[in-house]
């Protein structure tokens, strides 16, 4: 297999793969202060290419693609940084339209899959949420909402822990779309795969163990409930959570409970397989 590498500079997370086996994600909070002021900020831009200096050490002279999603696009100088991230990483970073985040969504989520019926694709992210719907190599509906994990959280959750009114807020500024009925749904990103790793109660992340885990809206609305009542220090201790996504978690969770009950679906199957994902296959379709 050619040595080819995956950048994706999301609102939340800055993450890397490469098809040696390496993968990194660093939560750098691109977005924040996004929703409020419509300009990405000078410290969340440095923290992002901080991360990439070291990323392109890593690289070392692959062929690679980046791409930018939700805080980028919705931000006046998201160009601008652009420019800046292409100077950092020694290549162009391409800033995605929603369907094309929506697609690259889908094929990293079934690129190991032989679905016979339509499957959902839930893509939590810190300024959206993409909703894909599909069947094998074709997307049959997709959406992308003005939903994330940063956005809402910074727009609703400002006690700690939040009130019941402010998460009442929350959830219902998760409006979605019309959309088809399925009956299965794959969620990735940050949120379930959380999520999956405090379900296994796991001392160590563990991507294996989290591909493929079954959440329920029980078990999710029971996790909701009980990390939406500890103050942020004490939800940086659960174990399972990445400390540095403990302030948008509960965010994370109850927008994906709001997903499953539009969809009225009672599961959802956890998945590492992602836009990065499906990045890195599109560079290793084109890599001589």
């Amino acid at each position: 297999m050619n040595r080819v590498a995956a950048v994706d500079i999301g609102s939340n997370s800055t993450r890397l793969l490469i098809t040696d086996g390496t993968r990194e994600s660093i939560v750098t909070r691109l977005g924040e202060g996004v929703d409020a002021t419509g300009e990405l900020g000078e410290a969340p831009m440095q923290r992002v290419l901080d991360v990439l200096e070291r990323y392109r050490e890593l690289i070392d002279g692959a062929p690679a693609a980046a791409v930018m999603t939700s805080a980028v696009r919705d931000a006046a100088n998201g160009a601008a940084f652009a420019r800046r991230v292409a100077d950092t990483l020694g290549f162009p970073a391409r800033i995605l339209a929603g369907e094309e985040e929506a697609k690259l969504t889908f094929a990293g989520a079934i690129a190991r899959r032989k679905e016979d019926d339509p499957v959902l694709v839930i893509d939590i992210g810190g300024g959206s949420t993409e909703l894909v719907i599909g069947l094998r190599d074709q997307v049959t509906f997709h959406a992308s909402t003005q939903i994330g994990v940063v956005r809402h959280a910074e727009r609703h959750l400002h006690s700690d822990p939040p009130s019941a009114a402010e998460l009442a807020a929350l959830r219902a500024d998760v409006t979605l779309p019309a959309h088809p009925r399925v009956g299965k749904a794959i969620a990735v990103a940050g949120t379930p795969t959380q999520c999956a790793a405090i379900d296994l109660g796991l001392e160590e992340y563990d991507p294996a163990r989290i591909e493929g885990h079954i959440l329920t809206r029980t078990r999710l609305t029971e996790m909701y409930e009980r990390l939406a009542r500890l103050p942020l220090a004490e939800r940086r201790q659960v174990p399972g959570l990445d400390p540095a996504r403990a302030p948008v978690i509960v965010a994370g969770i109850a927008i994906l409970l709001e997903v499953l009950a539009s969809f009225d679906l009672q599961q959802v199957e956890a998945s590492e397989h992602d836009i990065l994902f499906g990045l890195a296959l599109s560079t290793l379709a084109d890599a001589p």
